[in-house]
């Protein structure tokens, strides 16, 4: 089976300049789905008590958000939820439209 992002992606990229830009969208779409990802991890994190043997008090709170960032990047990185690639196929056929 073709993947159709691959196939839109072939049919705009053939020069460099266009595969530069193409993968600028990319790097767009991924940085999306991290932003995304990282606001739906928030919440996970909000009622967690940073007391205790093993707590982290007030600096675990305040680097928390770094953490969800951190574990949001890795998650898009390993695949994420595919929410990059619907992305880059809008903005390719928003490319298209704009010719």
């Amino acid at each position: 089976m073709i993947d159709p992002i691959t196939s839109s992606v072939a049919a705009i990229a053939s020069t460099p300049a266009q595969l530069a830009q193409t993968a600028r969208m990319r790097r767009t779409a991924e940085d999306f789905e991290t932003s995304f990802m990282s606001q739906m991890m928030k919440p996970m994190f909000e009622g967690l008590s940073t007391d205790g043997m093993f707590g982290g008090g007030e600096a675990e709170a305040t680097w928390r958000s770094f953490l969800i960032d951190a574990m949001a990047k890795q998650a898009v990185k390993a695949g994420g939820i595919g929410l990059t690639d619907t992305v880059m196929a809008e903005m390719i056929k928003m490319q298209e439209q704009g010719r």
